[in-house]
């Protein structure tokens, strides 16, 4: 999953790069997003580990 974070931001600058503002921004979004699940995931198996 940190894979996919990781390409959705290098993507979203090359898009900001190339000039194509909308789609960086898209690709930002994506990475956003997976990172806060990320998060949640990682927390709860962090809980669940010392439990």
């Amino acid at each position: 999953m940190v894979g996919w974070i990781i390409a959705a931001l290098i993507l979203a600058l090359l898009f900001a790069l190339l000039g194509f503002t909308t789609i960086a921004k898209g690709f930002a979004a994506i990475a956003k997003v997976l990172f806060y699940i990320f998060l949640i995931i990682f927390i709860i198996v962090l809980v669940v580990s010392l439990l």
